[in-house]
Order: C-alpha cells, then sequence, then structure tokens
C-alpha cells in the first residue's frame, strides 16, 4: 500500500529513526489549514513542509485558539501519534491523519512518552507540551461521526486527543524530520 503525498511509510519510518540514531520518532504527516470563510477547521490537510513559529504553523488559523484562548502561545502546536490514529481505526473510527486538527503526526513517539513539560525537538524545532487537548464538539463535524455518533466519539476521544506544545525554538519542519525527546531538566 502506498502512502499519501505528504506522508512517510512505517517502513520509512522505521529506516529514520535508525538513522537518527538518539530520535524517538519521525514526523509522519503535517497538517496546516489557512483560516476559510465558511468552512470549519477540520479536517487539516497534509503538507510537505511547515514553518513553525511562536505563535504556531505559518498559515495555519485555529479558531478555537484566536477566539476563544486569545492565540494562547501554549497552544500553537498539536501533536497525535499516528499510532493513536491507527488505534481509532481498529475501533472503527475512520481517523486520517489531519482529522483531528492536529498539527503533527508522529510515528514512534507513544502517548504516554508525552506530558506537560516534556520537551522535544521536531527537526530544528523545539517544542514544550503544555496540556492535553480536549475533545470537543467540533468533532462532530468529521463525516463519520455526526451528531448521532458524537457522544460516543468523545468519549473515545478522552486522554487521545493529542498534546499542546508551546514552541520553544522555531524552525522549518518536514515530513520524516526526526523527533526527539529531549532529557528533563
Amino acid at each position: 500500500m502506498t502512502e499519501p503525498a505528504g506522508h512517510v511509510s512505517e517502513r520509512e519510518a522505521t529506516r529514520a529513526r535508525a538513522a537518527a540514531g538518539a530520535a524517538r520518532g519521525v514526523v509522519a504527516s503535517l497538517h496546516c489549514k489557512p483560516e476559510t470563510a465558511e468552512e470549519h477547521g477540520l479536517p487539516k490537510p497534509s503538507v510537505t513542509e511547515v514553518t513553525i513559529v511562536r505563535s504556531g504553523l505559518t498559515g495555519d488559523f485555529n479558531r478555537y485558539r484566536h477566539e476563544v484562548s486569545h492565540d494562547d502561545e501554549k497552544m500553537a502546536v498539536l501533536l497525535i501519534p499516528r499510532e493513536t490514529l491507527a488505534d481509532l481505526r481498529r475501533e472503527g473510527w475512520p481517523v486520517a491523519p489531519g482529522d483531528l486538527g492536529e498539527n503533527i503526526s508522529s510515528s514512534g513517539v507513544p502517548y504516554g512518552a508525552l506530558s506537560p513539560g516534556v520537551r522535544f525537538r521536531v527537526g530544528p524545532a523545539e517544542l514544550e507540551v503544555t496540556k492535553p487537548c480536549t475533545p470537543c464538539d467540533n468533532l462532530y463535524l468529521l463525516p463519520y461521526v455526526g451528531a448521532d455518533r458524537g457522544p460516543a466519539f468523545l468519549k473515545t476521544m478522552i486522554d487521545r486527543r493529542g498534546w499542546y506544545a508551546r514552541v520553544l525554538r522555531e524552525g522549518t519542519v518536514r515530513v520524516g524530520d526526526p523527533i526527539e525527546i529531549l532529557p528533563s531538566g
């Protein structure tokens, strides 16, 4: 099976992890969506490269972060492991990368390896996990969820929606870049 453009296959991810040595994972896919009139923010389309700045990804718009959280830089980037998406698919939810509004889908970084205060390098950028992303009613907009299945999906997504991170060092990140959990301290 071939991966869609802007995605890394599991074989490529494994090869990149081995070549990177200390890296714990790789960027499997990147997602960015500009503010678009009369459109919701989900899903976010795949791109092959992003520039991460203090406020988030250049060209990405998150209505909740902007209107409710007043552009809180602690919510600059949303990361979710690809493995979590695979778990959801096995449970019958046809979640694709970008569907949950994440900016970075990782491969090889377990969900449990991330928690508030954990710092990690993604390509040349450095981020710090600030908090988990809470499932919200916007997920009802996904075509396989809707109002009828929304409550069940929100319950399924508790502690699995991904992690918000603030930007400590800006940089341009590409699909396939290594992700390295940094030592604490």
